[in-house]
């Protein structure tokens, strides 16, 4: 193939990827700042159409890294085809969903869609030239990262101007039609895991995670001090311990706890549990912040629109972070810049505590944790993909994205409690509520500087790492 062809097929495959990941990336988002619109329309209480996000993370933190090991095994592109398949499937059922039940059901579906993530990533490693990886990782990371924001500035139009369907017809629409692209244009990948799905491992990962987090989703509502909440966290821990006793031991591993404990994977996944417990909880609450009205105190009044537009310099600032990180990585490498996002983070919280009566502060936080963003997903999945051997790449940058969602679930969750133990008037919560929520967000994020500088890199992926032209 000469290299003009070579770059055609590469720039085709990157588009497909760009538009599977950036789909899945809005979806995360879309729905965020109008849940109180779809209680209403489906008439149903605040504690049910909170499961559409749970559910939705639920089932991306359960298939993420099983159809990433099965991408592995199988090939990458016809595990993406099928992924995007479901996808879309779960989007077009949302779309014509008549009741509560039904979009449950559909956002479940469309969580699995989640596996776009690690399969991406295992493509560029298997198809392009190594000098554009790192490139072209960031780019994606850059696509995913601006996709969670755009899906919070897109909602309030798309619902205003045409309804809340059409929040699912579009992604259905797009997701279809790159389901069919990438299966014309993305190539199979050469790299195969051989070996078979741990199913008794897949389950374990399904019941702890489950276990761990309904209570942490339902903690503000049933109490952290509750039975129910502290008799299913003592079972995700058990159950845990029985899935890496299980993986540990097993000759078909589903996440291979040798690789997990590589001194570049396990800081770099911290840092994604502790990053993706602020910004899932700050992409949750300051919409709902500037939401409240003036009488309360503090907040602007802001309609879903006007929030969503707030969030623009968090959208622009994490595409450009995030496009540039992989270009830069021989000046800042990836580890130089996880320690920076996670700073950035801290300085972001920070100023939401302390500084947050103007728009304009509230813009600046969230453009600044936008930046961070922007380089902790193209670090992450260059950290990963860096580190690990070819083969794992995609179940381990599976379980790095997995991870982060966790974090946001517990970061979400712990806010939302923090926030609701300081009830005002006319069930608006308080001004010291918020900032006390901000608060425990930038000590989280100081542990993940930490974590970030705890970093150490050791060159797996690096050694068997080939030029797409010698394979």
């Amino acid at each position: 193939m000469t290299s003009t062809a070579r770059l055609t097929s590469t720039g085709r495959t990157f588009a497909v990827l760009a538009a599977g990941a950036g789909s899945f990336a809005v979806l995360q988002s879309l729905i965020s700042p109008v849940l109180s619109t779809i209680q209403h329309d489906l008439h149903t209480d605040q504690s049910t159409v909170t499961w559409l996000q749970t559910g939705y993370l639920l089932s991306a933190s359960i298939f993420t890294p099983i159809l990433g090991r099965i991408g592995d095994m199988v090939g990458k592109q016809r595990t993406l085809v099928a992924t995007l398949a479901v996808l879309a499937l779960g989007c077009l059922l949302a779309a014509v969903a008549p009741n509560i039940t039904v979009l449950l059901v559909a956002r479940t579906i469309q969580g699995a869609g989640g596996a776009v993530f690690p399969l991406s990533f295992g493509i560029i490693r298997d198809e392009f030239p190594s000098e554009r990886v790192s490139a072209t990782v960031g780019t994606i990371s850059a696509i995913i990262a601006a996709g969670g924001g755009l899906g919070i500035v897109l909602a309030g139009p798309i619902v205003s101007s045409l309804g809340r369907h059409w929040l699912f017809w579009i992604p259905t629409i797009v997701v279809s039609l790159t389901a069919v692209a990438a299966r014309w244009c993305v190539p199979e990948s050469p790299v195969r895991t051989a070996g078979r799905v741990n199913w008794p491992a897949a389950a374990l990962l399904t019941s702890w995670l489950i276990a761990l987090l309904l209570p942490v989703s339902k903690a503000a509502a049933w109490g952290w001090g509750s039975a129910r909440v502290i008799g299913l966290l003592i079972i995700a821990a058990a159950l845990l311990a029985g899935w890496i006793a299980v993986e540990t031991r097993s000759a078909n591993p589903l996440i291979d706890m040798r690789m997990m404990r590589l001194p570049a994977v396990w800081p770099t996944n911290l840092v994604a549990l502790l990053f993706g417990a602020a910004m899932f909880a700050v992409l949750a609450f300051v919409p709902v912040f500037t939401q409240a009205p003036t009488s309360a105190g503090y907040g602007f009044g802001s309609s879903v629109t006007e929030s969503g537009l707030l969030m623009l310099p968090m959208l622009v600032c994490m595409f450009i972070a995030g496009f540039l990180s992989g270009r830069v990585d021989r000046l800042f490498s990836p580890k130089a810049q996880l320690v920076t996002c996670s700073a950035l983070s801290v300085v972001a919280c920070a100023v939401l505590a302390l500084a947050h009566h103007e728009r304009w502060q509230i813009a600046v936080a969230v453009g600044t944790l936008g930046l961070g963003i922007g380089l902790a997903f193209s670090a992450m999945a260059n950290l990963i993909v860096r580190n690990v051997p070819a083969h794992q790449t995609g179940v381990a940058t599976g379980m790095n994205a997995n991870i982060r969602t966790i974090g946001g679930a517990i970061g979400t969750a712990a806010m939302t409690s923090v926030v609701t133990a300081h009830p005002g008037q006319g069930g608006i919560a308080r001004e010291t509520g918020f900032v006390a929520g901000f608060v425990l967000l930038t000590v989280i994020s100081v542990v993940a500087v930490a974590a970030a500088i705890a970093v150490r890199t050791v060159g797996h992926g690096a050694a068997t790492l080939a030029p797409a032209t010698e394979r």
